[in-house]
């Protein structure tokens, strides 16, 4: 098997042990690629630097939120339930992946947009995915701010009651411990990969939003028996506001699977690369961007792949990388770049 792509082709995508309790709806393309990325390994001069695929899930253009759905939409099958709501910034990429996940599967889907980054104009309020809200037929509710966004909430799911076709409502990102569930299969899904020939890394670097994903790693990864280090990238709050919530959330996660709760030490945070705060790109993200295009062809997005490479970025220039193999968890996002047009151009 060739160096700079590993499919993890012979990793088990069955079911097994605590995972499979819990209903799953099979919606992306899995395992995702581990990419070895020579050329900005070499522009960096320090450790190799590889990618886990994330952005390749295939459904909707792809990206994390995937994952989190198919458990998600498991447990929306299993109640009956025949709406979907959910909610994010009007730029979300789980509300634009939400919405594929319903048209794929037949349900109706509404999703809630407040206003919660600081921008407006034609780009980012009617292109990128937006856009493919749209296109994918979901119903979409642009408003002020996160108040009346739980009041919207509630309407639609007045509405839906009415209608007889009662509502799911998932949170920002898909962020429930059965959500994460997604993540906690991802780990496995990387271990099989590192078993079969992949390098053995000994750390990760993977954005942070609302902690549904690295929640999962983090779980999934003891799971599996494999000790690493996992560097989340905090894109929306401040570390310590992180801290506890993402915390809290891996302790259910590890509860629905029967296993021992993560270390006190388990979950690091950085909010050095955060910026001017949740979608808002950074000097650090922007040049992490232009830096993967123009050495790999590979995107990232504005919002939260670029900051988490900015971090990698960062730790390798300045030696604290290690010196062993390191991987960068591409979560996806690359249709919010149509919305950045301005400061990508």
């Amino acid at each position: 098997m060739p160096k700079d792509r590993l499919d993890g082709t012979n990793a088990s995508g069955d079911e097994a042990g605590p995972l499979a309790a819990f209903p799953r709806v099979p919606l992306g393309h899995a395992p995702t690629p581990l990419e070895h990325l020579p050329r900005l390994s070499a522009a960096l001069g320090g450790p190799e630097i590889w990618v886990k695929r994330d952005d390749c899930t295939g459904l909707g253009m792809g990206g994390n939120k995937v994952r989190k759905l198919e458990y998600l939409m498991g447990e929306v099958r299993a109640q009956g339930a025949r709406t979907v709501i959910t909610v994010g910034g009007v730029q979300s990429n789980h509300a634009r992946q939400t919405a594929a996940a319903a048209a794929r599967l037949g349900l109706r889907c509404e999703l809630v947009l407040p206003r919660v980054v600081p921008r407006s104009g034609t780009d980012y309020e009617h292109s990128g995915n937006v856009l493919l809200d749209e296109l994918f037929g979901a119903e979409v509710f642009v408003v002020d701010d996160e108040a009346e966004a739980l009041r919207m909430i509630q309407e639609r799911v007045e509405a839906a009651n009415r209608r007889g076709e009662p509502a799911a409502v998932h949170p920002p990102g898909g962020s429930t411990p059965i959500g994460a569930l997604g993540y906690v299969r991802a780990a496995l899904e990387c271990d099989a990969q590192m078993k079969a020939g992949a390098p053995a890394f000994e750390r990760i670097y993977v954005a942070a939003g609302t902690g549904g994903t690295l929640a999962g790693l983090l779980c999934g990864f003891q799971l599996a028996e494999r000790e690493l280090s996992i560097q989340g990238i905090c894109v929306a709050h401040q570390a310590q506001e992180d801290q506890p919530a993402f915390s809290a959330l891996a302790g259910e996660v590890c509860d629905l699977l029967g296993q021992s709760r993560l270390p006190d030490d388990a979950i690091k945070l950085t909010d050095a690369f955060l910026g001017e705060g949740y979608g808002v790109p950074s000097e650090e993200g922007l040049e992490a961007i232009a830096l993967c295009a123009r050495k790999e062809g590979l995107l990232l997005d504005p919002v939260y792949t670029s900051k988490a490479m900015a971090a990698l970025v960062s730790d390798v220039r300045n030696g604290t990388a290690g010196d062993g193999p390191v991987l960068f968890w591409h979560t996806g996002g690359a249709p919010a770049l149509f919305a950045y047009r301005n400061e990508l151009t």
